[in-house]
């Protein structure tokens, strides 16, 4: 947003910079073309109040001398004419000259001259040149400008000037490069000022970002710090704050709540189960004793109900400080822990392609608990004679696995080749006391999953559950590496 920001407001700044530069060169160019038409004006009037003057050869010499004085001291082209187009004096040498030239013989211009027949045929009609081409650096090299001789019905000729114009339209571009050099310095301290507000505007709203992504990984401490920008951002940030201070207080009030209830629950469970036990000795034989060892499992039952609540409130209070892990080690360990477990329930429990160097920063050893949570969930699941196979490698998201050093998540998979779970159901498994109605019977918390999904969200990853082929489960874990 930032740099969609800084870039509306460059192209408004440019496009100000442009609209203010290109009308004030036009009007320098202009103005200059004004300024020189009026300097040789004066002279081509001065010039046909000595023709019109012209009676004697004397006269003729004098305006021969003037013009001639004239074309040579400013490089231009004079040329008098009748009023049938003859030529009575003409002075100057070079393409002004001969630009001059062509206008009182009513040729076509040369290539870098402006037309001056149009200006000839006006001034034989009494009408002065009263504009020429506007001068731009690339304009004509001579302008022609003609001024009649006598007013009215007594125009007797016209004095035709072929005026260069390299002085005018160096000017010009003298001053258009310093236009567009003040235009760019003026865009960049306009970049400047537009970088920095940008910066000040957007500020807030990136702190603010970043604490609702925190807020949303779990972290119920994130706060929105940043005290600058406006004064709206200023008061969204405060409003900010305190919905999140309110957020965290009813979160933290709910966990304590569960934590307590579980730990107070615990004691008078634990006497119950006791006392039970105490009794057994004393009951007969029979269907009283059935009774009570169903009394038995159940509080048994509840109590490891309990211990998960427990263990999950503690897991969501996310207290602990996230550290590094070697999960390849934490992997091989687990593994070997639970292989007599799975000996002892016929199922063959593998480690396949486990890489090395697989390291996470998580919470402390997130890798073993909820390799612990999957596996102990399989070993119920997965009959007898079944597979249950763990691979961990570091691939990148939605690829296939790769050699570890590879950049991308570390990944930890289970698969087993047991009845599996229908796909509809597949979403209940990491949900709290959630079970597939196939196995409501078998012995657990239903917070096994729910746990280990918790720990994996935390340490800044997540744990996926999909079918495996041909039939059976697998559980992902991705890390960040």
């Amino acid at each position: 947003m930032r740099r969609r920001l800084l870039a509306v407001l460059m192209v408004l700044m440019g496009a100000a910079a442009l609209l203010l530069c290109v009308p004030l060169a036009d009007a320098y160019a202009r103005g200059r073309t004004e300024h020189l038409l009026l300097q040789r004006r004066s002279e081509a009037v001065r010039f046909a109040d000595l023709a019109d003057r012209m009676r004697s050869a004397a006269d003729r010499a004098e305006l021969s001398a003037e013009i001639g004085r004239y074309a040579q001291l400013y490089g231009a082209g004079v040329v008098v004419v009748d009023s049938a187009g003859a030529t009575v004096a003409r002075a100057g040498t070079g393409p002004a000259a001969e630009a001059a030239t062509d206008a009182a013989t009513d040729d076509s211009p040369r290539v870098g001259t402006s037309d001056g027949s149009d200006a000839r045929r006006r001034a034989l009609t009494g009408r002065s040149t009263d504009r020429l081409p506007t001068l731009r650096p690339w304009g004509p090299r001579t302008v022609v400008l003609a001024e009649p001789v006598g007013r009215d019905e007594r125009v007797s000729g016209a004095v035709l000037m072929a005026v260069p114009t390299e002085a005018a339209r160096r000017d010009v571009t003298v001053r258009w490069s310093l236009i567009t050099a003040g235009a760019f310095a003026a865009f960049a301290a306009a970049a400047l000022v537009a970088a920095w507000i940008t910066r000040w505007l957007m500020r807030p709203v990136l702190d603010l970002d970043r604490a609702v992504e925190r807020l949303t990984a779990g972290s119920l401490q994130a706060r929105a710090v940043s005290d600058t920008g406006p004064p709206e951002l200023r008061h969204l940030r405060q409003h900010f704050n305190t919905m999140a201070e309110a957020m965290a207080d009813s979160i933290g009030r709910q966990r304590d709540f569960v934590a307590d209830a579980s730990h107070q629950l615990r004691n008078p469970l634990a006497t119950l189960v006791l006392q039970l036990e105490n009794v057994e000795p004393h009951i007969a034989p029979g269907p009283g004793l059935a009774e009570h060892g169903r009394a038995l499992d159940e509080a048994e039952r509840l109590e490891e109900l309990l211990d998960g609540l427990l263990a999950l409130a503690r897991v969501e209070s996310g207290t602990a400080e996230l550290t590094e892990e070697d999960v390849s080690r934490a992997v091989r360990e687990r593994v070997a822990a639970w292989t007599p477990v799975f000996h002892a329930a016929g199922v063959d429990l593998v480690a396949a392609d486990l890489a090395e160097g697989l390291r996470a920063r998580t919470l402390p050893d997130a890798a073993g608990r909820i390799l612990d949570a999957l596996l102990d969930n399989a070993v119920k699941f997965v009959p007898r004679g079944g597979r249950v196979e763990v691979r961990a490698g570091q691939e990148a998201d939605g690829s296939t696995a790769g050699p570890a050093g590879r950049a991308g998540s570390v990944v930890v998979r289970v698969t087993d080749d047991g009845p599996g779970v229908p796909e509809e159901h597949l979403p209940l498994l990491l949900r709290r006391f959630a079970r597939s109605p196939e196995h409501q019977n078998v012995p657990g918390s239903g917070l096994g999953l729910a746990i280990a999904d918790e720990i994996a969200r935390i340490s800044g990853g997540r744990l996926d559950v999909g079918g495996h082929e041909p039939h059976g489960l697998m559980v992902e874990l991705r890390l960040p590496p």
